[in-house]
């Protein structure tokens, strides 16, 4: 049998947020303060004093503007090559590929040549019928390379997009209110938020138009905003609506926290939280507090500071924390209070509104809203990955028994809000909730996440989302849990997949097995927490071969999360029946 005591106890460098914050400030030359990037002919590029030691990525932004495929229609010009003059045109090895990021357009050169991944843009993770029947249209259109995600951003990913159809998908998404623009590389990723805003009955605030405004000062409207288009990496923000958390502010760049100061409604600021390869981190408190009605002046106030002053070499030291740790939390807080409106930042309220003894609620199933007689029925998506033919039946079931609404969640989740009492019945009748979509999966599936894996994704090292499910639905035949027990999959160390915030993470590598040969594993993580009492979690075991998975699982399941192994379950009903 497999001992989980005989785990390793080695750890990543996951730093919780005590441990973030400087004991001492650290003094900085005044020299370290100056802008390194400056705003020429409408777009913000590095100044020529600052682009010694720069890494590749910056190098390319220098050679060609990835903003112009947009703002100056480069990307008509791209959609009429073929790929092979695409290929001739390239400044560099990864030119055209990186900036077409910028579009929110992926291209998915190592498994999928000429297919495109398209990021879309979904403030709160709201979406309607029409958005998701047209999503589903593009999807359709090219068979079986087509599908669609569930991020754990709240927002859509479509596959097998060719790039020819690129202004054309662009057009569609406006018309629908949608965009996919700034998406990936150096951008502000899709803002978070309370995916039961404005029908939960106990929320502290309703997030939607906090992330709407949010969503339409980094596109400029979907038209695009230069003036945040080159940050040193990538940038995630979220608003906090929810006692339980749903948002995951702990782990984002900037998180607004409900507050209340001298009698006024606002938000304490949590900065820097962030996953990547070689290091991940807690958010920290800035100690700062904006009123609601400033929630943009603060985003732009620390997305300036951080354009301005973040570092643009080793591309695994150019997250916002790590500007943090070099000024120090006083001193990056100065720099954000010299970009607000008179240079004036208000200290934190002392307690912000977020019940900190909440238990997380569930989501999934049928739940009634603030609204009498109307309901909201969470749905589980397997592993987040969708076909056309799920969006389509979705748009119906919005329409016909909703208001035409979908609520996308960070655990790649679905929500049908607006469901009368009368219609709960028939809807729980419907083909796609008792065969695909279903209110109520098992009680380790409903908790599962995994990123895209090496099905699509260049960078995974490991398949993931079929795995995931396989060695879920083993350990379902095994086990009884008698608490939620989140198990996150990511295909590689940049962890899209979140592991660090799960119960059990599996993070992919390469690895031997008994008899030397290399295959697919997995680092195995335990004891991540998200809520009020957030926790990265603990890298206990290194390599494990993806084959032997499932019963050091259950070793875990049993040993640290009070799971019961059904063989044991069925031992105990019997004697109880023979009493």
């Amino acid at each position: 049998m497999l001992s989980v005591r005989l785990l390793g106890a080695s750890r990543p460098a996951l730093q919780p947020r005590a441990a973030q914050i400087p004991a001492a400030e650290t003094a900085v030359e005044a020299s370290r303060l100056e802008a390194r990037v400056e705003e020429k002919d409408g777009y913000w590029v590095l100044n020529e004093k600052f682009r010694a030691g720069i890494n590749p990525q910056e190098k390319a932004k220098l050679e060609k503007e990835p903003m112009k495929l947009l703002m100056e229609r480069g990307i008509d010009e791209l959609a009429a090559m073929s790929m092979d003059e695409v290929e001739a045109s390239k400044l560099t090895k990864d030119d055209i590929d990186m900036r077409l990021k910028w579009l929110g357009f992926f291209h998915r050169r190592k498994h999928q040549y000429g297919r495109f991944m398209v990021r879309l843009k979904l403030p709160n993770g709201v979406t309607t019928s029409a958005q998701t029947r047209y999503l589903a249209g593009v999807v359709a259109g090219y068979g079986s390379e087509g599908c669609a995600d569930v991020t754990t951003r709240q927002n859509w990913q479509i596959r097998g997009v060719t790039l020819q159809d690129a202004p054309a998908i662009l057009a569609g998404l406006e018309e629908v209110g949608l965009n996919s623009l700034q998406s990936g590389m150096d951008n502000v990723r899709n803002p978070v938020g309370n995916p039961l805003a404005g029908i939960d009955p106990h929320e502290i605030v309703d997030t939607r138009a906090y992330t709407n405004l949010l969503s339409q000062f980094i596109t400029a409207n979907g038209k695009g905003n230069p003036s945040v288009t080159n940050l040193p990496r990538k940038w995630n923000v979220c608003v906090v609506g929810s006692h339980d958390l749903y948002e995951h502010p702990h782990i984002n760049d900037l998180a607004y926290v409900p507050a209340v100061k001298d009698g006024r409604f606002g938000f304490n600021l949590l900065v820097g939280g962030f996953f990547s390869a070689k290091r991940c981190a807690e958010a920290v408190p800035l100690d700062a507090w904006v009123a609601g009605d400033d929630v943009i002046l603060a985003c732009r106030a620390v997305l300036e500071a951080y354009r301005d002053l973040g570092s643009r070499g080793n591309r695994q030291k150019t997250r916002m924390m790590w500007l943090i740790d070099e000024l120090g939390v006083e001193g990056f807080r100065a720099e954000v209070e010299k970009r607000m409106p008179a240079g004036e930042l208000l200290r934190a309220a002392e307690e912000d509104m977020v019940d900190k003894s909440w238990v997380r609620r569930e989501y999934l199933g049928v739940h009634p809203q603030k609204q009498k007689g109307l309901n909201f029925v969470g749905l589980h998506v397997p592993v987040g990955r969708l076909q056309a033919d799920d969006m389509f039946e979705l748009a119906r079931l919005a329409d016909t028994y909703g208001t035409g609404e979908l609520r996308l969640t960070v655990e790649q989740n679905i929500i049908l809000p607006n469901v009368k009492d009368s219609d709960l019945d028939s809807l729980l009748q419907e083909r796609l909730l008792k065969e695909r979509l279903s209110p109520f999966p098992g009680s380790l599936m409903r908790t599962l996440v995994a990123c895209t894996g090496s099905q699509f994704c260049g960078q995974a090292i490991i398949e993931t989302k079929a795995r995931a499910l396989k060695v879920t639905e083993e350990l379902e035949k095994r086990v009884t849990v008698t608490r939620p027990v989140r198990m996150h999959w990511t295909g590689c160390p940049n962890s899209c997949g979140q592991v660090q915030i799960a119960d059990i993470g599996f993070m992919g590598c390469m690895t031997r097995d008994e008899k030397g040969k290399v295959c697919e594993g997995v680092d195995v993580y335990l004891g991540g927490r998200i809520g009020s009492n957030s926790h990265l979690g603990d890298l206990i075991r290194k390599g494990v071969p993806c084959k032997d998975l499932v019963p050091l699982v259950e070793e875990i399941l049993v040993e640290h999360l009070g799971a019961i192994r059904k063989k044991q379950d069925e031992e105990d009903e019997m004697e109880e029946g023979e009493e």
